[in-house]
């Protein structure tokens, strides 16, 4: 699809959104939405199959979470959102790195209500973060597991109970490998399955 592979070739380089000029940005929304006008999934919330998974962020016009990486002495990993449809849960979970041993780990446990064919709410229920090594980080999969099997964590681990903490995500293009979504405060994601 010549729509897809120009959105990749568009966001290539561009350290999910850092290095990207005001010109990028402009041509990688126009791109997003052609893209989006050709969506094969027109009813993604209903397509788990497709949206379960760990999916690793390509591009975002996040300011928030690009902003991590705006920190002295920080530099922004990997960032991953993890699905898991069959518990109705999002994890958002961000690699930190900048001096040795000091790797860092910002993630968020968020439970998702379909609310639409494209569209889900979703509300945040707990922050981790802290050094990679103290949470015994290995991958998202395993972080996922220990978060699931109850374990508190050697970190900042709080749950979140400010009923503010809460937003909406339109699944905007869904394939087997590619989801683009834009969320309630005007933020384009792109993303690829792991």
């Amino acid at each position: 699809m010549i729509g897809k592979a120009s959105l990749l070739e568009a966001i290539a380089g561009k350290n999910r959104g850092l290095l990207a000029t005001v010109a990028d940005k402009q041509a990688i929304l126009a791109l997003v939405s052609q893209l989006e006008d050709r969506n094969p999934t027109p009813r993604p919330t209903e397509a788990g199959d497709l949206l379960d998974g760990d999916w690793r962020l390509l591009y975002t016009s996040s300011n928030s979470i690009l902003g991590i990486d705006r920190v002295p002495l920080l530099k922004l990993g990997q960032i991953y959102q993890c699905i898991r449809v069959k518990d109705a849960k999002v994890y958002n979970i961000a690699e930190i790195y900048g001096l040795p041993y000091l790797e860092g780990l910002l993630s968020v446990v968020a439970r998702f209500e379909v609310v639409s064919e494209r569209r889900v709410n979703v509300r945040f229920e707990r922050s981790i973060n802290g050094l990679q090594s103290a949470i015994g980080y290995q991958s998202p999969d395993d972080h996922i597991r220990q978060i699931e099997s109850g374990k508190k964590f050697v970190a900042l681990d709080f749950p979140i109970e400010n009923r503010d903490q809460k937003g909406w995500l339109d699944i905007s293009y869904l394939d087997e490998d590619l989801r683009i979504a834009r969320g309630n405060e005007g933020n384009v994601f792109v993303l690829t399955k792991v």
